[in-house]
């Protein structure tokens, strides 16, 4: 088993010689194994090891033993021992989805701080097969089957995620290692373990014996097809949608004209760049936000978790959830220069023979254009030039006297004698 794990660390490239790597140990069979075997492959990478351990703060004297049994196994390993305490219980969120960011918190923040630049944790296939499981009834796409990576971006990784529990367990104790038992494993409140002690040996039973191995295969062959996608999609989002921090703005018929396979893994990018991460996005959400580009003519507008997504013309904008508002800006303008406003800003030139308002754009906003028969709304002109409703709250307009002399892109008022505008938004 330890060559296997050697060899699958090797072909992933997770350990570069010399790198400090933070060890994840929970106390469990899992993390301890990790650590013994890590501890045996270090000098083979010139590893600098670290033990780091995250206590819950759930179990009372049972979780304060777990740490005493991780700082002591780390002692008699020599190495160094990090110890975090997080009252997960105060978290406003679902317990497990608030023990799961709080070990993710204190893993990133030990990479970011450049104690470490890997965190080794000790999922195994049947964890890869639980997590496959779960997100499949959750309403998972591909990149949700392809469960967890050997290797992530932010430098975390699974040395074990091709071994088995069984496997595990047989390595401790054929060299008389212990290790801690999580009360809290068996709860059946938890999801997790719903599918861990009933659901996964139902079917396996039922249906097939093998299914931890399917599911962990299903995981292996949806990660490839995603890491060829990521290449295809840099490409395709550049021709697709724009970044205009914080949001994504999509042109639809672009989008639309292309296969929906493409479409939807260009929905999940959208959706990542805006929000940082895929977290409670399923299936349903990127069908919803395909829909609305479908659409012909009008407006519309859906949400989805942590984006607000709206569509004007042929255009979808996805932007942070509740980020939309309507900037609204007044500035006194007596002389030449240039005048910032949410958005944009504008450069005047020649003489200011009167005090002009520089403002934002307002319902009912009306003027008649240089070079047209009759005053006209700003709206009206709006839906003629095809202005997409998200940037026409911060839209600039020049006044005097309380009369627009000139808005931007339909130019000055007729017969007004505005200064020479030059606009750069």
């Amino acid at each position: 088993m330890k060559r296997r794990i050697a060899e699958f660390i090797g072909r992933h490239g997770m350990f570069a010689p010399g790198m400090p790597v933070g060890v994840a140990v929970s106390g469990g069979a899992d993390s301890v194994c990790l650590l013994h075997v890590l501890a045996e492959l270090a000098p083979r990478w010139a590893l600098k090891l670290r033990v780091l351990h995250l206590d819950h703060m759930l179990r009372g004297e049972e979780s304060r033993e777990d740490a005493r049994f991780v700082a002591a196994l780390a002692a008699r390993l020599g190495l160094p021992f990090e110890l975090r305490e997080v009252d997960v219980a105060s978290a406003a969120d679902n317990l497990e989805q608030a023990a799961r960011r709080a070990r993710r918190d204190f893993f990133l923040e030990a990479i970011s701080t450049g104690r470490v630049q890997r965190v080794a944790l000790g999922h195994t296939r049947d964890d890869q097969a639980e997590t496959v499981l779960d997100r499949f009834l959750r309403g998972a796409g591909t990149a949700g089957l392809a469960g967890m990576r050997p290797v992530t971006r932010e430098g975390l990784v699974r040395p074990l995620l091709w071994t088995t529990r069984a496997e595990v367990e047989d390595y401790l104790r054929s060299r008389g290692i212990a290790w801690r038992e999580d009360s809290s494993n068996r709860d059946l409140r938890f999801r997790r373990n719903r599918i861990r002690h009933q659901l996964l040996p139902a079917l396996a039973g039922e249906w097939n014996p093998s299914l931890a191995e399917t599911l962990a295969g299903v995981a292996r062959v949806a990660a490839d097809e995603e890491e060829y996608w990521r290449g295809e999609l840099d490409r395709l989002a550049g021709e697709v949608f724009t970044h205009s921090p914080p949001a994504v703005v999509i042109d639809g018929a672009r989008l639309t004209a292309l296969p929906p396979a493409v479409a939807r893994r260009l929905i999940r990018r959208a959706v990542e760049t805006v929000k940082g991460d895929l977290r409670s996005i399923d299936v349903r959400h990127v069908e919803a936000i395909l829909g609305l580009a479908l659409r012909t003519g009008g407006h519309g507008r859906v949400q989805v978790p942590g984006v607000d997504v709206t569509r004007s013309f042929q255009w979808l904008r996805l932007a942070p959830a509740g980020s939309h508002s309507r900037p609204e800006f007044a500035i006194a303008i007596s002389a030449p220069g240039r005048y910032a406003f949410p958005g944009g800003e504008v450069e005047i030139s020649g003489e200011v023979g009167e005090p002009f308002e520089l403002r934002n754009w307002r319902p009912g906003d009306a003027y008649r254009p240089a070079g047209a028969s009759r005053e006209r709304k700003i709206k009206e002109m709006f839906q003629d030039a095809r202005i997409p409703l998200w940037r026409r709250g911060s839209w600039p307009v020049l006044t005097a006297g309380g009369r627009i002399v000139w808005a931007a892109e339909f130019g000055p008022g007729f017969s007004e004698s505005a200064p020479l505008l030059m606009l750069s938004q």
